[in-house]
């Protein structure tokens, strides 16, 4: 198998996940600073999210992350998956937004409090 047919593969195997575009609140721990931000999309490996620009260059290799999911997501009702990430690259926005594609490393459920509706 050539190069190209190569990279073809690992690509298409990257994006069998299923990928949601859906705008949701996520709440970003970055070191000893929290701030907020949205995802323009989110899968079970990864995220793409928009931060604020000055939040944007404080998000380092690794950070933790809350992402508040939606009903017609869970397919259940509203829920909390906090998650911890690696960052894969950081864009500027053209609405002077930074955009952040994040790997998700693991997550899991939060059930200690309710999301209100």
């Amino acid at each position: 198998m050539n190069l190209m047919k190569k990279l073809k593969a690992a690509i298409d195997k990257k994006r069998e996940t299923q990928r949601f575009s859906v705008s949701v609140p996520l709440t970003i721990t970055a070191g000893d600073k929290e701030f907020l931000g949205y995802t323009r999309d989110l899968s079970n490996r990864g995220m793409y999210f928009y931060v604020s620009p000055n939040h944007g260059t404080q998000i380092d290799d690794e950070f933790d992350c809350i992402v508040e999911l939606p009903p017609e997501i869970t397919l259940s009702t509203r829920c909390r998956i906090q998650c911890r990430a690696r960052l894969l690259r950081r864009e500027i926005d053209p609405k002077s937004m930074f955009g952040i594609a994040a790997e998700i490393l693991k997550y899991s459920i939060l059930r200690d409090s309710p999301v209100s509706a």
